[in-house]
């Protein structure tokens, strides 16, 4: 619709450079450079095999033929060996002492900080270890894919089990080198710095009055008429439809591209990055809101610094920093009723008039709390739910407590307890139902209600400086927002560790106070 663009204050670009940026330069460093040199030389090259990684990677997901997956998983495994060989390279540690005694500036001293970490992780890992986890896992994802399907656990189990004992010796691996805990080793190598004693503080906080909120949300919606969206809608109607609302939020279609697979996923590289969903005739909303919030990791992605991407100081922070970026656009700002009300002629474009797509009954929509199986299509209020659910299995199964054949009697047994839902024998929407196990991601889960926390701390920051942003949102001006995100997160990369960037950007630490508060206010209160 006429008036519905992106806002002229927020370039998709980011100020970022082109073929002028280092990254571009290839050439062959002379022999004795100074240290630090050296080593920008060689992670650079490490950059570039991630580079291939990530697109081999993504075709496996989203384009690949079933056939191919033996020969893929192959090729995926030597990439990560020679990326394994690169990290543990025997002139490194010297390179990395004498760089410590060079004139650095504070970037810079960051930048040797993050290889450094690097390097450590590298070299806590065996090549072997390496190889073996990297065939297991595309072997398990790739029969997830049609066990899931069918309904198939005990198939899945067949080669579950051997993802599982790697990622045990690798926690083990990982916790005597770092002198944490197993599970924790995992947790770091996602979010640098937390700890399962952090992250059982901040859920055990949140087991304490989300029960009961979500029983007060539900008592007060059951009095709320809400229009169902009458379908089928064709899916390249919700393709075009999300193509726009990608468009108002700034992806820059010159740079990333989106597709479909079987788990939605932001994937490919800074320069060049890649988002996927997945459709159903029946229901446009859980594609159209999955594309908003795989748009928000690719912004931060395609605003990381160019002059720095190709190094570990130009990268994304950490999985939770990600997942607040995601977020922040999916329950922060997609979710805001001023949003649904500048898209709603959108949706009626590309799918119909019909009285589900008015601006008011859309928020309703989006808004309304109703526990249910799938984690990537529950509602702001029961998502924490189903992160604690999984952080509390797979703790369990890295650290010995349980095997791989009892997930699914702890599984059933969490959903009953959390959002009251019998889920016994429906394992393809219960614990088959994410990529993350399969491809032996344990650790990774906190970093989603860290990511939520984190963006409902951004967002208050955002409303103290500007009280009128749902008006300037309404209005088609995103630009408080995304100025905002570019200057505090996207340009910072990893220049700041976890705690400092947050610290930086909001004036304290994390503090889950707001995003108890956001809840509140979104669902009993009378203004988002």
């Amino acid at each position: 619709m006429a008036g519905i663009v992106p806002s002229a204050s927020a370039p998709s670009q980011c100020d970022n450079v082109g073929i002028n940026c280092p990254l571009f330069q290839i050439e062959i460093p002379p022999m004795n450079l100074p240290a630090y040199s050296s080593l920008t030389a060689l992670f650079t090259r490490l950059y570039r095999y991630q580079h291939l990684a990530a697109f081999v990677g993504w075709d496996q997901a989203a384009m690949m033929p079933p056939g191919g997956n033996v020969a893929r998983g192959v090729a995926l495994a030597e990439l990560d060996r020679l990326m394994h060989q690169t990290l543990t390279d025997k002139s490194l540690p010297a390179l990395m002492e004498a760089a410590s005694q060079e004139d650095l500036d504070p970037a810079q001293r960051a930048n040797l900080r993050e290889m450094r970490r690097d390097w450590e992780q590298a070299n806590s890992l065996s090549e072997r270890l390496i190889e073996a986890k990297s065939l297991a896992g595309s072997r398990c994802e790739h029969a997830w894919r049609t066990q899931r399907k069918a309904n198939d656990w005990t198939g899945f189990l067949e080669n579950f089990r051997e993802v599982v004992k790697l990622s045990r010796e690798e926690s083990r691996a990982l916790s005597q080198a770092m002198g944490v805990k197993p599970y924790d080793a995992l947790m770091d190598k996602y979010e640098p710095g937390s700890r399962g004693a952090d992250i059982d503080a901040l859920f055990g906080d949140v087991k304490t009055w989300l029960p009961d909120l979500i029983g007060k949300v539900r008592d007060k919606q059951a009095h709320e008429t809400v229009n169902e969206a009458q379908g089928p809608f064709a899916i390249e109607r919700q393709r075009a439809l999300g193509a726009d609302i990608m468009g108002i939020l700034g992806f820059d279609f010159s740079a990333g591209r989106l597709d479909i697979s079987t788990h939605p996923f932001c994937g490919g590289v800074a320069e060049d990055v890649r988002i996927t969903t997945r459709y159903s005739e029946d229901d446009f909303m859980r594609s159209m809101m999955g594309i908003v919030h795989e748009t928000g990791h690719a912004r931060y992605e395609q605003c990381l610094p160019r002059d720095t991407v190709h190094l570990p100081v130009g990268r994304a922070r950490s999985a939770g920093i990600h997942e607040s970026q995601s977020l922040s656009f999916e329950m922060q700002l997609g979710r805001n009723p001023a949003f649904l009300a500048l898209i709603a002629p959108l949706v009626k474009k590309h799918l119909g008039d019909q009285p589900a797509f008015d601006s008011a009954n859309l928020a309703n929509l989006y808004t309304r709390v109703k526990p249910g199986l799938i984690r990537v299509d529950a509602d702001e209020l029961t998502y924490p739910a189903h992160i604690i659910l999984r952080y509390e299995i797979e703790c369990a199964l890295i650290d010995g407590d349980i095997e791989a054949e009892d997930i699914p009697a702890l599984w059933d047994e969490k959903m009953m307890a959390y959002l009251g839902l019998d889920t016994r024998g429906n394992y393809q929407n219960g614990c088959l139902q994410d990529i993350h196990w399969p491809w032996g991601s344990f650790g990774y889960f906190p970093s989603y209600t860290l990511g939520a926390m984190y963006a409902a701390q951004y967002f208050a920051s955002i409303r103290r400086l500007h009280p009128d942003l749902n008006a300037r949102v309404a209005a088609g001006d995103l630009s408080p927002i995304f100025d905002w995100l570019n200057a505090h997160i996207w340009r910072q990369a990893s220049r700041w560790e976890t705690r400092e960037l947050v610290q930086r950007a909001t004036g304290e630490a994390l503090n889950p106070r707001h995003f108890r508060a956001h809840l509140e206010g979104c669902y009993l209160g009378t203004d988002l």
